[in-house]
């Protein structure tokens, strides 16, 4: 399909709170090179401060980051400060605490609640703001979340973070959070070929109550972390070409026909991707190809952070 002229509003748009944002948006995951979460071989500095820069122009004004998004040269929100600052006044900044990395980029037990507050000051220090437009509690196996959501919504009301979101969760951890502050999104594992019946509950709870669900990995498929998944089934293959589409845009339009409340956050470092990624929120789908998508399998879930504890 063309993708010179499609924007990120051929989507359409959803609110996070009173922030209002496209439905397709960017993860700054990628930005910093071939394993964000490794010693991978880094990237081109400038290559991802210009991917940056043109998610912006083609509209996208939702950004997924986090501090741990780093490699052995690059940070992901060092790239968007220098890329975006001053940055532009309808632009959402999402992050996420819970996970913890050393410096030397291993990855360490959860956070402690009160650890949280300096897991903040470290995105608010690295992307130049004085606030976070939304924070997500990253769930690291806890059988509760209060009390670290307690400490997040403590924070919220001392104004450094504006909205809250949850991260990994199930109906339960959802509740809990619901029960402590207003949860504007929840961010979870989903995909054509990654639906758990845990992870559906949330996507119909969330449609319900008006909240967005935001899938990540949803083009990795089983690849994760590792980048877009190679394997395709039959079904996504042959829908894609019908449209002249690659199958990654059709599993970001698939994701994005699971309801109005779904955003998608494909990242990329990649320029020719990234207009890919934002042209397949203009795809739109029969039922008969959503019937089709919708009977592929749905594995049993992984886990999806490389982390212990």
């Amino acid at each position: 399909m063309t993708t010179e002229t499609i924007t990120a509003d051929r989507a359409g748009t959803w609110k996070l709170g009173d922030l209002t944002v496209s439905r397709v948006g960017f993860g700054a995951m990628r930005l910093t090179g071939s394993a964000a979460f490794h010693h991978g071989t880094p990237s081109d500095r400038n290559r991802s401060m210009a991917v940056v820069r043109k998610a912006v122009e083609l509209g996208v004004d939702h950004i997924d980051t986090a501090a741990f998004y780093f490699s052995s040269l690059r940070s992901a929100n060092e790239i968007i400060n220098s890329a975006l600052s001053p940055y532009p006044d309808d632009l959402v900044i999402a992050t996420k605490v819970g996970p913890f990395r050393t410096y030397t980029g291993e990855w360490g037990t959860a956070a402690r609640p009160e650890e949280l507050r300096g897991h903040v000051e470290e995105n608010l220090r690295q992307l130049g703001r004085d606030h976070l437009d939304l924070v997500y509690l990253r769930r690291m196996r806890q059988e509760s979340i209060s009390e670290h959501f307690g400490a997040l919504a403590e924070l919220r009301e001392a104004g450094l973070i504006r909205h809250l979101g949850v991260s990994d969760v199930e109906a339960r951890h959802l509740a809990e959070a619901r029960a402590i502050a207003p949860v504007v999104s929840v961010q979870n594992r989903y995909g054509i070929d990654h639906r758990t019946p845990a992870s559906e509950e949330v996507l119909r709870l969330c449609g319900e109550a008006g909240i967005a669900f935001v899938p990540f990995y949803a083009v990795a498929g089983q690849a994760g972390e590792q980048g877009a998944t190679s394997a395709h089934d039959d079904a996504v293959l042959d829908v894609a070409r019908a449209h002249g589409a690659s199958p990654a845009q059709i599993r970001l339009a698939w994701t994005l026909h699971q309801g109005p409340h779904v955003l998608a956050i494909p990242g990329t470092g990649d320029p020719g991707h990234l207009a890919e990624n934002v042209a397949a929120g203009a795809l739109r789908l029969t039922d008969e190809e959503l019937s089709r998508l919708n009977g592929l399998g749905a594995p049993a879930a992984q886990p999806a952070w490389p982390v212990t504890g």
